[in-house]
Formats: C-alpha cells, structure tokens, sequence
C-alpha cells in the first residue's frame, strides 16, 4: 500500500510543491543518466540531477529564511544552526551530496545518489511548516 504524504504549502503560494518538482525533475535526469548495476552511467545527467536536487532545497530554504541577496551556504548554516542543530548537520550533508559530489563532481555511485535524493526531500519536508 502507498503512501500518500499530504502536499503542504511553505508559504501559501505553492513553495513545497515547486521544491518537490525539483526534486522530481532531478529523478527524471537520473533515469536518462542510465544505471548498470550500482553505479550510473552519464556524469551529465547526474550532474544535472544534482544540481536540480540542491536548486528545490534553495527554494524551501528561501521560504523559511529570507535573507538579503543571493542564497549563500554559509547563510543557511547560520539561519538553521540557530534553529536546529541536528537539521544542520542534514544541511551539510545536503550541501556535500547534492551540490558537491553529484553537481559538481559527477558521482555515480547509485546508493550515493539514492542518499542525496533522501536528504533533500527530507531538508525540503523539514522547510514546510507543521
């Protein structure tokens, strides 16, 4: 039996729905990225699938906290340090699977990947309110 999960809304205007289209688009890159056993195939897809992943996270986290110019790592450390420690830990971990080693280094190994995605869908759930 699935699950459905409710779709929320981060700021009444539909935020948590535009990140999840994120992350489903950078489900959609994997799948044309090709997988033979546990690594990817195409450094290309998973680096556009990485990149897509961190963009929706930039969208939750730009709706929980404004800040002043364009969104910056370090100013997202600072904002959900003071609110939750153990979320910034997720945070980073974000950061350094999807922008990182997905984005920026192409990294192909599939369970890796599958980590990534969890991250960020579990950043972007954290990002909606209760």
């Amino acid at each position: 039996m699935a699950v459905v999960k409710k779709k929320r809304s981060l700021d009444g205007h539909g935020t948590y729905s535009e990140a999840m289209r994120y992350v489903e688009n950078a489900k959609e890159c994997l799948k044309k990225a090709g997988k033979s056993g546990t690594y990817y195939s195409d450094t290309k897809y998973v680096k556009m699938a990485g990149n897509t992943l961190w963009n929706g996270v930039l969208v939750a986290l730009a709706a929980k906290f404004p800040v002043k110019g364009r969104p910056d790592i370090i100013k997202y450390r600072q904002e959900v340090g003071k609110v939750n420690k153990s979320k910034l830990k997720v945070l980073n971990a974000g950061y350094e699977l999807c922008h990182l080693a997905m984005g920026y280094d192409g990294h192909l190994h599939a369970e890796t990947i599958r980590i990534a995605v969890k991250t960020a869908e579990e950043l972007i759930e954290w990002a909606s309110p209760d």
